[in-house]
Parts: structure tokens; C-alpha cells; sequence
């Protein structure tokens, strides 16, 4: 569908947007609750969805959250743009799904409470396998499926924190164009993994890119609110908002190889005692954290390789051998004297 994204801007006219079960005309909202699965007593498993089909023609775009149920941040940024935005100048249509993995979400467990199965390995999913790819097929097939390009919001896992980045597969030109309108500082060039949302989609011509934003359990009020104005970023960018402008982050840097960026994990278990926060700038040497044992007789010193911005951070202080720590990403020194400039400002 990528390559009919800007076709779809000069339509003389906007059409509905369609699903198993509905329609929404040009000019026209709907929430609905769309039924997904059910539960052991049989009653329904249903999403919360929110359709606005613009009165003029243009691309149409998801935005969906929650495909791990304990990851809020993306929720708020969804249901923000669906019912607090004026979009009466909307061209396109919007499909917001800010919740799409719900008995995680109402367990808040991170996977599915079904044989604890991941929601976001099962796209673009089969209505005749296992519960997890059901649930996906039907909301791939009804939301995902139709549209132009998408937005999936994700947090860290629990105990950990990301500062807000893009994970993009950048081989593609349709994401490289979407990557670089959402504004980020950071963009890790990567493919989504099978039965990814975003890898399945971008398989399909549906351009998605995944945006990685604090930590689990948490509305972050600064990370939805810079999320936010990136979105704008995104609807300008394709021409839904023709009256906002596409935004430039400051700086930016696309980790594209292996050797710029790295998980660094514990050599130790114990106590860590983490000195720098996520988005912080390193310098090659410094100390990340130490990691200490009960009676602080032994301690480990965890020092950066090299210089650069540590994107996903530890949270939670106890560590096995082999846990992760921190996830650094490399900068050229342009960069890193811009960051260097505006962490000075802070």
C-alpha cells in the first residue's frame, strides 16, 4: 500500500473505511468494542477501537498501544489523538487501537494470560490456529490490513527504561520517510521480527515503524507528550494535517551496524547501583553502575566501551550473571557535541 499513499491524496472524493461488521463514512467518527476472542465462560473478548474517517481524501493510519499489556505510555498517546485532538481538518482516516493485547492488559502482564503466549510474535495471524493468532488475525485483518502506514507504541520491558526512540527497518524508502516525520533523536535500523506487528506490516506494504518509550506500568507525562507532537509530525508529513508543519528533533542519529550499539549485561549477580539515567551521554571509560553482594565486601564496575548515548537503562537493582544493564548506541562526534549542547542547556 505504500506506493499508494500519495495517490490517495488526490481522490476527488474520501471513501469509507470498512470492517468485518461496519463501515465509517467520510466525515464520520465511531468507537466501537470489536470482539477478538472469548474467555473460558464464553463471553467476549472485544478491543477498543476509534475510527475518524475524514470529509477529505487521504492516507489512512493506525496507531496502536498495548500489544504488551503492561505497557501504558502508548495508550495515553493513542487515546489522546482519538478523542482530545481537533481533526474536523483531518484528510484521511485514523484507526486508533490504544489496546490491543486486553486480557494482558486487564491481568497487567506483559503477554497474554492464554499459555502466556506474546500477542506481537503472532501477526499477521491465522483465524484457524492457535488463540494468540486468532486474536491477531482479526485485528490485523479488520484495522491493520487497510491501511497506509501505522504507528506501534511500545515501552520496555518491566524493570527497565527506554528513552523515546524509532526502531525502523531503514533498507525500506516508504519507513525511512515515516522514520525521519516522527522526530525522534535515535532511530535503531532494524527488521521487525517474524510475527511482529510492525515487521508483518511493513512485509505488506503497510510502512510501520515502533517507538519505544519509558518503562512499563507508567503513564510518563513528558515521553506522551513529546510522542504527541511527533505524531503532528507524521500527519503533516502526509498531508492529514495540512495546516501543522513536520518537526526536526534538534539532532539525530540512525544506528545502522552492529558494532554501534550494545546490550552490556552483568558478569556478576547482585546489587546495582546504576550511576546515569536513560538518554544520558557517556563518555568511553566512565562507570555505568556497580554491582555489589550483600555485605559490600566485592564489587563490579561496569564501565562504557565506548562513547555514546545510553538508550534503555536498568530499573530494577538486583541482577542475575547475564541480566542486562544498559543498552548503549554509539555517536559521531558531530553529534555528540549537539547532544553534548543541549544536555548542557538542561
Amino acid at each position: 500500500m505504500a506506493d499508494d499513499i500519495e495517490a490517495s491524496t488526490v481522490e476527488e472524493e474520501a471513501v469509507p473505511f470498512t470492517y468485518h461488521g461496519g463501515r465509517v463514512e467520510p466525515g464520520e467518527s465511531e468507537n466501537l468494542r470489536y470482539r477478538i476472542s472469548q474467555t473460558y465462560l464464553g463471553d467476549p473478548v472485544r478491543i477498543p477501537v476509534t475510527i475518524i474517517n475524514g470529509e477529505r481524501p487521504g492516507p489512512t493510519v493506525f496507531l496502536t498501544a498495548a500489544t504488551h499489556g503492561d505497557e501504558l505510555n502508548g495508550i495515553e498517546v493513542v487515546r489522546e489523538v482519538a478523542h482530545e485532538w481537533d481533526l474536523s481538518d483531518l484528510n484521511g482516516t485514523l484507526v486508533c487501537l490504544p489496546v490491543l493485547n486486553v486480557p494482558g492488559f486487564i491481568a497487567q502482564q506483559r503477554y497474554l494470560p492464554i499459555y502466556d503466549r506474546d500477542l506481537n510474535r503472532s501477526f499477521p495471524g491465522d483465524d484457524e490456529s492457535t488463540s494468540a493468532k486468532r486474536m491477531a488475525h482479526r485485528i490485523y485483518s479488520n484495522f491493520i490490513e487497510p491501511c497506509d502506514l501505522g504507528l506501534d507504541f511500545h515501552t520496555s520491558t518491566r524493570g527497565r527504561t527506554n528513552m523515546l526512540h524509532v526502531r525502523a527497518d531503514m533498507s525500506d524508502e516508504s519507513v525511512v520517510r515515516l522514520a525521519n516525520a516522527f522526530a525522534s533523536h535515535v532511530i535503531i535500523d532494524s527488521k521487525g521480527p517474524s510475527g511482529t506487528l510492525r515487521g508483518e506490516a511493513t512485509s505488506h506494504g503497510i510502512p510501520t515503524i515502533t517507538i519505544e518509550m519509558g518503562k512499563a506500568h507508567r503513564f510518563q507525562r513528558s515521553l506522551i507528550d513529546r510522542a504527541l507532537d511527533s505524531v503532528v509530525s507524521v500527519l503533516a508529513e502526509y498531508g492529514c494535517l495540512p495546516t501543522e508543519s513536520v518537526a526536526w528533533p534538534g539532532w539525530r542519529t540512525i544506528i545502522d551496524s552492529d558494532d554501534e550499539k550494545t546490550w552490556l549485561r552483568a558478569d556478576t549477580g547482585g546489587m546495582v547501583d546504576m550511576h546515569h539515567d536513560r538518554g544520558s551521554l557517556v563518555q568511553e571509560g566512565d562507570r555505568i553502575c556497580t554491582i555489589t553482594n550483600p555485605f559490600k565486601a566485592e564489587s563490579d564496575v561496569v564501565e562504557a566501551p565506548f562513547t555514546g548515548l545510553l538508550v534503555g537503562v536498568l530499573e530494577n537493582p538486583l541482577v542475575y550473571p547475564g541480566n542486562p544493564l544498559c543498552h548503549l548506541v554509539k555517536l559521531d562526534a558531530k553529534t555528540r557535541r549537539a547532544v553534548e549542547r543541549e544536555q548542557s542547556r538542561i
